[in-house]
């Protein structure tokens, strides 16, 4: 009999060129928005905590950026992995941002794996196909760099 052991991070559905797993984010002000109704965008998936120093430090470019873009249909999605009872703290730094924030509530993600290190993002094209698995970057936080190198030529394709 053979038993297969999966690591937490890498139980997942994510093969760079294929479509992304579904996702929803529920907003902090109770809209829900379904990566499937952002078809035509492209998304960038982040996911933080407000404990999270190098998060901390990331939103804001990631902010700055997200707004610089929207224009050219840059949508992203930020997953808090705060508790509840920490919502306030997560408000406080929602409201310094330029994308939509909800809390994840469950740290498995059908289709992502299991949340395990912080920050990670996941960056979808217009066709919903993933084009950076976060759990491969070895620097995980966003840099303006990395922003440029990533996402910035994907919103030069229009459809």
């Amino acid at each position: 009999m053979l038993f297969a052991i999966v690591q937490p991070a890498l139980a997942n559905d994510l093969v760079v060129g294929r479509m992304a797993p579904p996702i929803s984010l529920t907003t902090l002000s109770g809209k829900h928005i379904d990566l499937r109704d952002l078809r035509g965008k492209v998304v960038i998936l982040t996911f933080w905590a407000t404990w999270c120093g190098p998060c901390r430090e990331e939103l804001p470019l990631l902010s700055r950026y997200a707004s610089e873009h929207a224009r050219q249909g840059l949508v992203v999605l930020g997953f808090s992995l705060d508790e509840p009872d920490q919502l306030d703290q997560v408000r406080a730094v929602a409201n310094t941002l330029s994308f939509p924030v909800g809390l994840l509530g469950d740290p498995h993600v059908p289709g992502y794996g299991r949340i395990w290190h912080l920050p990670v993002s996941f960056t979808i094209d217009r066709d919903g196909k993933l084009v950076d698995n976060g759990w491969k970057d070895k620097q995980p936080v966003w840099t303006t760099d990395r922003l440029d190198k990533v996402v910035t030529p994907l919103l030069g394709n229009t459809r």
